[in-house]
């Protein structure tokens, strides 16, 4: 069995979601969100995010991490801002020792739902589908989790590839 841990950066909401994995077997863990005070300065903001994650990291003891990819917006501050949080996410694991991927959006969604155009809506009720004991009371836990879920099936093919093994 593996851990894994999905993370959906964002700089106000960060979502997380922790599952274990054994085979082709997810088992829901813990998800949630770390929430930044929008009135707090971002350097302040990001020290908060960095702290939440490393608390994640040190309780949960995830063996692999995966992050969403930022998309660019037509707002470049906002996009600024989102790679800042998207940095923290990426660090943090990797200062813990931990492997982290990385997956677009539409990835995600093709892993979960099947199709790289599914709403937020069809990713959130396939992930409770796929995690009946999740209990996700924000989308960005339930990005986070279809993050890890995206992860686990890239890795179990990776893991196929390497092993030989003929998937029918």
């Amino acid at each position: 069995m593996v851990r894994l841990l999905g993370i959906d950066p964002g700089l106000r909401f960060t979502g997380w979601g922790i599952i274990d994995v054994a085979g082709n077997r997810l088992c829901h863990v813990a998800d949630g969100v770390i929430a930044t005070d929008g009135d707090v300065a971002v350097p302040e903001r990001l020290r908060c995010l960095h702290d939440g994650l490393m608390e994640l990291v040190h309780r949960f003891a995830p063996a692999e991490a995966a992050v969403e990819e930022t998309y660019v917006n037509r707002n470049g501050s906002s996009t600024l801002k989102l790679g800042y949080a998207r940095g923290v996410a990426l660090l943090v694991p990797a200062l813990a020792g931990i492997a982290v991927s990385e997956y677009g959006a539409m990835a995600v969604k093709r892993a979960v739902v099947g199709t790289g155009a599914a709403s937020k809506e069809q990713v959130e009720m396939m992930v409770r589908r796929l995690l009946p004991a999740a209990t996700i009371k924000r989308a960005d836990a339930s990005d986070a989790l279809a993050v890890a879920i995206c992860h686990a099936h890239h890795r179990a093919s990776a893991l196929r590839v390497a092993g030989g093994t003929r998937m029918a």
